[in-house]
């Protein structure tokens, strides 16, 4: 785990953000560059770096942070409308910050 990451930052309340939900494990927020009309990060409060290093003991909160989506989707009125949950992987994934995330976007056709 890197000192420089700003989710971790952000998890340990080192950095702001606007936080939608949290629970021990778990920590939602809004993206502070948009793509969507409704655009959050969800991630683990638990520094992994992306899907390729992944193990099996990952699995339940990696699962927890869907349900988490399911939950925002339920709180921002859009789960019968629809909503995106993306994961960029590496550089050519378009992965920027090198903290597990899922990109949670609503609002928009496509978003």
């Amino acid at each position: 785990m890197t000192a420089a990451c700003i989710f971790r930052r952000i998890a340990a309340r080192e950095s702001p953000a606007e936080i939608e939900y949290e629970d021990a494990e778990v920590l939602a927020f809004k993206d502070i560059y948009p793509k969507a009309p409704i655009h959050l990060l969800i991630i683990p409060k638990r520094h992994i770096e992306s899907l390729v290093v992944l193990e099996e003991a990952d699995l339940a909160l990696v699962g927890k942070c869907l349900l988490v989506a399911r939950k925002l989707g339920e709180a921002y009125g859009v789960a019968q409308r629809g909503y995106r949950v993306n994961c960029n992987c590496g550089p050519e994934g378009g992965q920027v910050v090198y903290h597990l995330h899922f990109h949670f976007m609503a609002g928009r056709r496509g978003s």
